[in-house]
């Protein structure tokens, strides 16, 4: 198959045989798999001139218009063009197979049906050493050693299309990746935040702009501390402000305790009123203690429900998986009064009391507990959520074995929690 490098600055020459110019680039559309070869770019005494590819034939070591270059008409490239080249050429793209950012350093073409169409991108040392001649060298050089040098083509449907700005002057322009359209928005959140994490900062902004706000709030979740910080400071306040409202309230507060308390009080006040109040309640626990690692997400039934009504109540809210993990009963007032399982409530008979077959020994800490101990409690006794209580005894919220799992990590994985491992 040829690559782009193998063609571009082939001499260009007329049906008679006299050249005229020589091919400066390409120009596709960015759509469906592989993108049909559309336009050619001549650079030519006089200047560019842009073609239809149609109006080329390709020859052994060169191409050859159909008619003479006075004569054949010129083109215009519609905004959505890319030229392959000077768009994609040496920039980043997203691998959405890969999930990762990557440089491109060729590109793989292929006569598909008659048409020269762009099928990948090479991302490869072997893109660069060609784009210099040296491939073939670098072959021997490998074979004498017993070794093959590696590919690496990603095939074009598995790469993020990129939008070129066209306004910019051509040796001036700018790529930036277009977030999201299916391929990256399909992404599990964790991968999203390794990509994001390797994008400039205008990049990243792009991707939580576009990106729809379940997804935005879970990846923005992954992203290490600093970065999140970074991010909701860049962002539009209203754009911010819903993306912290689909958070977790105890990943929104961590990630407002990082912001100027300026910046902090402008979102916490454009926040929808009850999903603020959760988070400013978490924020005035201390950072380093169970109230400031807690969660206000938690399943909590009356004592006065029965089994059947306790699932009703279940089934109306359709809470979070790992929220079910313990089901907390509490009185008219919110104190804790016991726990039980999903499956102790699922085999109860549908008339019984869930103060009847709650446990009312229940293990709890108050909110002023340091986190260490917190820890220390969960792990002693293989617990996967330990709740947190006021003087009262009132039910404020809870630990999760997630929020303790990354106090344990290093702080490079702080993120990658054991919530999005078991998603």
């Amino acid at each position: 198959m040829p690559y782009l490098s193998e063609i571009q600055h082939r001499r260009v020459i007329e049906p008679n045989g006299n050249e005229v110019g020589k091919l400066a680039d390409i120009a596709v559309v960015p759509q469906g798999q592989f993108p049909a070869a559309q336009w050619a770019i001549l650079s030519t005494p006089s200047g560019e001139k842009v073609v239809r590819w149609g109006d080329l034939a390709q020859e052994i070591g060169h191409l050859r218009l159909r008619n003479r270059l006075e004569t054949t008409p010129d083109a215009q490239l519609p905004p959505e063009a890319l030229r392959l080249a000077r768009d994609l050429l040496d920039k980043q793209i997203v691998d959405t197979h890969g999930a990762k950012v990557v440089r491109v350093n060729d590109l793989q073409l292929s006569e598909v049906d008659g048409q020269l169409r762009l099928v990948g991108a090479d991302v490869g040392l072997r893109g660069l050493l060609r784009r210099v001649g040296a491939e073939t060298v670098a072959e021997r050089v490998a074979g004498l050693a017993g070794r093959r040098l590696p590919r690496g083509i990603i095939p074009w449907h598995l790469v993020e299309p990129l939008e070129a700005a066209h306004d910019a002057p051509a040796k001036t322009a700018a790529v930036r990746l277009t977030i999201p359209h299916a391929k990256l928005a399909l992404l599990h959140p964790a991968d999203i935040a390794d990509i994001v994490e390797e994008m400039t900062a205008d990049e990243r902004i792009a991707v939580f702009q576009q990106l729809d706000l379940e997804t935005a709030a879970e990846a923005l979740q992954e992203v290490e501390p600093e970065m999140q910080a970074a991010i909701v400071t860049d962002l539009p306040e209203e754009r911010a402000a819903d993306i912290l409202e689909e958070m977790d309230p105890d990943e929104a507060a961590d990630l407002l305790q990082d912001l100027s308390e300026e910046r902090r009080d402008e979102l916490v006040e454009l926040m929808d009123k009850e999903e603020a109040k959760d988070v400013e309640e978490l924020l005035t626990h201390p950072e380093d203690s169970a109230g400031g690692i807690m969660t206000t997400d938690f399943v909590a039934l009356p004592r006065e429900f029965t089994a059947a009504q306790a699932i009703d109540e279940l089934r109306a809210k359709k809470p979070d998986p790992q929220l079910t993990y313990y089901l907390y009963v509490v009185d008219a007032e919110g104190k804790l009064e016991g726990v039980l399982s999903l499956r102790d409530l699922v085999v109860a008979a549908p008339e019984t009391k869930v103060s009847d077959i709650m446990d009312p020994n229940v293990l709890k800490v108050d909110a002023e507990t340091p986190k260490e101990e917190v820890a220390a409690l969960i792990a002693k006794y293989d617990l996967l959520g330990l709740p947190v209580v006021d003087a009262r005894k009132k039910l404020l919220g809870t630990v999760t074995v997630d929020d303790v799992v990354e106090l344990m990590l290093p702080r490079g994985w702080k993120k990658r929690s054991l919530r999005s491992i078991a998603r």
